[in-house]
This record gives structure tokens, C-alpha cells and sequence, in this order.
């Protein structure tokens, strides 16, 4: 149980993470909070929408007891998918009923961010020396949304990824629900010329989904025992990604959160998705949160 300093310090961060069903992810999750904690002059908790201990409503719980009346709320999410944009603000207004007084100030996700792609390049150096990068094809695979905007945001950081780091090329995929999947993606490498690829996860923790980026890139792999595959590991618990989780803090403290809604489906007809216009947003149902105050 953490020593909160109390609301003297400052208003406290609250970090978000979706959940696992993987015990790896959520002791992951769980350490880098610790770090972030350690690293940090104002109180933070940390807590689940789902799946995972401890639920987001216990995170607030310890903040309150301490005497927060505000505080920052981060998703610790890459990708402005339907979480970030609907899930967990929905619990955060679920929060507000339950504590009287309690306001949220709410940062934004952590794709794109220069930390981001250099903590990628890290994970590729790990496993791909630099002289063999000109002939090396990159496979970034994220998780994969319902929500163009989130989709289109990973072949953002494939291209910026590509772009200055000497690499034959830098194709995007994903894991679920939309495409190119991870076999569409090694076969496009493979019909583009690439003779070598990287498959480079796009997530920050241990789960269901990246292991199952591994399990379908090796399976294609014996399929194509001509193609020489290796497997970069995730960004993972790390100073940087706690450094930027402190920016990410700041700015969202500052008033400052540059949230791009160009083309966001909740505010802006896109083809094919037209009904999720103004769509009401539902907080997730914690199994360790049976209160059922659901008012949003």
C-alpha cells in the first residue's frame, strides 16, 4: 500500500490501463506504476476498467482517502481508440458521482510521441544490427480497433518510424479486428522484396494479443522457412515511458491537451460509420465494482 503525501503536494495522477488476462501483463502494469510513483513529487494510483486488479474505482478510492479533490487522469493506452476516447471517461464520470466534488483532468494517449519511436528503435537494435537495417523489413503490429482514426494512427508511427532510420521498409498491421493482419502484413514484406523482416509489437505490456502476434508471425514463418523472421520485444516498463507519462501529466495539469478530432467517428461522419456520431459512452463493469451507479 503506497504513503500518499496528501493534496498539499499537488493534484494527484491517476493511471489508467485497460487490463489482462495475462498475470505478466498486470505485474508489468503494476511495477510501472511503481516507477512512475517513485519518479513523481505529487501522489499516483493506479487501477483497471477491466479484467485486472485492482479496479479503477479502488485507484480512485486511495486518492479520495488521501484528500484529492483533482486529479489527472492518464490513459496509459499507445492508440485514441475507443477506450481512451469513450471507455474510461465514462468510468471517470461514473467516479465524479460516486465522490461528490472529485474532478478529473484528463491527458492523452502516448502514440507518436518521439519517446515512443526511440524506445522502438531500442527494441530493434536489440535484435537487428544497424548495418543490416537497409535490407530489413519492419512489421509493426497494434492491436487493431473498430475506430479508423486509431487504425490510421499506427500507419502514422509505421511511416514515422521508417522514415531516417535506414530501413528497407515499414509496414503496419494488426492483430484484431482490422486489417492488414499479421499474415496480410509478412506477405506483403515478402512480395515487396524483403528477405529478412523484424516483427515489432506495438504494445507496451505483456497480454492475450501480443502473444498472439508471435504465435501468428510464427506460424507463418514455417510456411515461409525462406523468409528469416525475428521478434523484437515490447516497449515494457522503462524510464522513458514513465518520463513521458510525467509530461503527458503536465500538459493535461497545464490545460494544455492537443486532442486531435479531425477524425474522431464520435464527432465526425465517417464513411461507414456515420452512427457513432454523438454515440453515448457506457464505463466498462468491473467485476470488483458492483455498484452499479452507471449515470454518465
Amino acid at each position: 500500500m503506497p504513503v500518499f503525501r496528501g493534496p498539499a503536494a499537488g493534484p494527484a495522477l491517476l493511471v489508467v490501463g485497460h487490463g489482462t488476462r495475462s498475470a505478466e501483463g498486470v505485474s508489468q502494469f503494476a511495477a510501472h506504476v511503481n516507477r512512475i510513483r517513485a519518479m513523481a513529487k505529487v501522489d499516483v494510483a493506479g487501477g483497471f476498467i477491466e479484467l485486472s486488479e485492482p479496479p479503477l474505482a479502488d485507484a480512485v478510492a486511495e486518492l479520495v482517502a488521501a484528500g484529492h479533490r483533482r486529479v489527472v487522469a492518464l490513459p496509459l493506452v499507445l492508440v485514441a481508440a475507443g477506450h481512451s476516447k469513450g471507455d474510461i471517461p465514462a468510468a471517470l464520470k461514473r467516479e465524479s458521482l460516486r465522490h461528490p466534488g472529485l474532478t478529473f483532468d484528463y491527458g492523452r494517449p502516448l502514440s507518436g510521441h518521439p519517446t515512443i519511436l526511440n524506445l522502438l528503435t531500442e527494441r530493434l537494435d536489440a535484435v537487428l544490427s544497424f548495418d543490416k537495417r537497409v535490407d530489413t523489413a519492419v512489421l509493426l503490429v497494434g492491436r487493431g480497433t473498430t475506430d479508423p482514426d486509431a487504425n490510421a494512427d499506427v500507419a502514422r508511427v509505421a511511416r514515422l518510424f521508417w522514415e531516417g532510420r535506414s530501413l528497407q521498409m515499414v509496414e503496419p498491421a494488426f492483430v484484431s479486428l482490422a486489417e492488414p493482419s499479421v499474415r496480410q502484413g509478412l506477405d506483403r514484406c515478402r512480395a515487396l522484396g524483403a528477405q529478412r523482416i523484424v516483427v515489432l509489437p506495438y504494445f507496451l505490456f505483456s497480454g492475450v494479443l501480443p502473444d498472439r502476434v508471435i504465435t501468428q508471425a510464427r506460424s507463418w514463418g514455417e510456411e515461409n522457412q525462406e523468409i528469416e523472421l525475428r521478434f523484437a520485444d515490447l516497449i515494457g516498463d522503462c524510464r522513458p515511458l514513465a518520463e513521458l507519462v510525467l509530461e503527458r501529466y503536465a500538459e493535461a495539469l497545464g490545460g494544455h491537451v492537443r486532442v486531435n478530432c479531425d477524425a474522431c467517428l464520435y464527432r465526425i461522419a465517417l464513411p461507414g460509420f456515420e452512427t457513432r456520431v454523438g454515440a453515448a459512452q457506457h464505463p466498462h463493469d468491473h467485476p470488483l465494482d458492483p455498484t452499479g451507479i452507471h449515470e454518465h
